[in-house]
């Protein structure tokens, strides 16, 4: 009986070595997942901040802008169309291709005064 457990001895941890890249995968995913709805939250935030602007006579596009943290104000673009502001993101992503696929956008509208 010993001669067949010596034989299985570190099978365990070649198992969890093995599973270290696909916790690996699930983990970049998650945040992934995370950094989308964030920058969703900060283009509706901005697209409001926008709306907001034309309320008061403002500039719709600098105030969009400003409403941005500065790392996602580089990777937003702002349209405004009479009372409609329409603002689209691109989340934070370590592949270009992807964060291009992602890109989120969130509108708020307005009555021009």
């Amino acid at each position: 009986m010993k001669r067949s457990l010596a034989g299985e001895r570190g099978q365990a941890t070649l198992e969890a070595l093995a599973l270290i890249p696909a916790f690996l995968a699930i983990g970049l995913g998650l945040l992934q997942l995370l950094a989308v709805g964030y920058a969703s939250v900060l283009a509706g935030n901005a697209a409001e901040a926008g709306a907001l602007a034309i309320a008061r006579g403002g500039d719709p596009h600098a105030e969009a802008r400003r409403a941005l943290p500065g790392w996602s104000a580089a990777q937003a673009t702002v349209s405004v169309d009479g009372g409609r502001v329409r603002v689209q993101l691109r989340p934070p992503s370590p592949l270009h291709a992807l964060a291009d696929r992602l890109q989120v956008g969130a509108t708020a509208t307005v009555e021009a005064p």
